[in-house]
C-alpha cells in the first residue's frame, strides 16, 4: 500500500518503520538486515529516522546494512529529521538541550545523516521541533542549498502548529510535504486545533507518530484508559481483527487526512500484523464509538 505524500511530494508506503528505539532492540546486524528485507517484501519500504535517534547512534546502526547491501537503498525511501541539540552520553560539553534551525546546523546535519545512513540523498527531511528561535527564511535557504545540490529531495516539519507551518511555507517556493504529528486515541487534539484540516487542505497529509500512544492501550490504569480498552476489544470482535492495535490503528486510517503511519515495534510478526491494519474497516458509528470513549462522552 503507497501514497503520495504530497501531489508534489514522494510516494511513500502508508506505514513506516520507525527507528527511535532501534539502538534498544539490540538487533545483530543480521537480524536487522532480515528486519528490513522482510519490511521491504511486505510492502513497508519507508524508514523513519531522526539525527538524535539513540543518542545519535541509530542512524549508524542502520547505515550499517546499507553500506553492506547498498542495492537495498534503490528499494527504500528514507526519512530523517533535524533541529535538537540532544543532551546524553556522547554530548556531555552540552549544558542543556535546545534547538538549532540555523542554516548551518540543518545543512550539517543532513550530510552527518547522509554519511551515517550511507546514502548520497534523503528521500525527506524534517525540521524535528519547531524553534522559538527560527528564522523562517534561514531554514527556507538550507532547504534550497540542500535540494539545489541533489542531497534531499523533500522537505517537511514535525510537531509544527498550523500558524508555524504556515510560516514556513510562505518562505518556500516548493510546498511543504508533510507535518508528521503525534494522533492517538489518546491524543486526539489535532482534529480540532486545525491541524488535520490544514493537511487536507493543503494536501500534504500528515505522518503519525506514536499511533498506539506508547502502547498506553494495552495497559488500562484509569477510567479513560479501561473505557477505551473495553471499547476497542468489543469492536475488535466486531470485525474480527487480530489485536487491538489494528483497530486503533484503523481509527486513525479513517480520517480523511488520509494518515501515514509510523510503526516503533522491533518485532517483526507485530509490525506486519499492526500493517495489516490497513485492511480493518471501521463504520462510522465504531469511529465515534471510540471517540466517545476517549472523551467519556458523545458529541454535542
Amino acid at each position: 500500500m503507497r501514497q503520495l505524500l504530497h501531489p508534489d511530494g514522494p510516494e511513500f508506503s502508508k506505514f513506516i518503520a520507525g527507528m527511535w528505539r532501534l539502538r534498544n532492540w539490540n538487533l545483530s546486524e543480521n537480524e536487522l538486515e532480515y528486519y528490513i528485507k522482510t519490511c521491504i517484501d511486505s510492502g513497508i519500504t519507508t524508514f523513519d529516522h531522526a539525527d538524535i535517534y539513540g543518542c545519535y547512534s541509530c542512524e549508524n546502526i542502520f547505515g550499517q546494512v546499507l553500506k553492506k547491501h547498498p542495492e537495498v537503498r534503490n528499494r527504500i525511501e528514507l526519512v530523517s529529521k533535524c533541529g535538537i541539540m540532544l543532551k546524553c552520553e556522547k554530548t556531555t560539553d552540552r549544558k542543556l538541550g535546545y534547538y538549532d534551525t540555523s542554516a548551518k546546523h540543518i545543512i550539517q546535519s543532513a550530510e552527518n545523516s547522509l554519511k551515517a545512513l550511507n546514502t548520497d540523498f534523503l528521500d525527506l527531511l524534517l525540521i524535528h521541533r519547531p524553534d522559538p528561535l527560527m528564522d523562517p527564511e534561514e531554514i527556507a535557504s538550507a532547504f534550497y542549498e540542500l535540494q539545489s545540490s541533489g542531497k534531499v529531495k523533500h522537505f517537511g516539519v514535525s510537531n509544527f502548529t498550523v500558524s508555524q507551518y504556515d510560516m514556513l511555507q510562505a518562505y518556500c517556493d516548493f510546498p511543504i510535504v508533510t507535518n508528521q504529528i503525534e494522533f492517538n486515541l489518546f491524543c486526539t487534539q489535532p482534529i480540532y486545533d486545525g491541524t488535520l484540516d490544514q493537511s487536507i487542505k493543503y494536501k500534504a497529509y500528515p505522518m503519525i507518530w506514536s499511533p498506539l500512544a506508547g502502547g498506553r492501550i494495552f495497559k488500562p490504569e484509569d477510567e479513560r484508559s479501561h473505557r477505551l480498552y473495553n471499547e476497542l476489544n468489543v469492536i475488535k470482535e466486531e470485525v474480527n481483527a487480530e489485536g487491538i492495535d489494528q483497530i486503533a490503528i484503523a481509527w486513525l486510517l479513517k480520517h480523511p487526512s488520509r494518515p501515514f503511519i509510523v510503526l516503533g515495534s522491533g518485532q517483526i510478526n507485530r509490525i506486519l500484523s499492526q500493517a495489516r491494519s490497513g485492511k480493518v474497516e471501521l463504520s462510522r458509528e465504531q469511529w465515534f464509538r471510540l471517540l466517545k470513549a476517549s472523551h467519556g462522552h458523545d458529541v454535542p
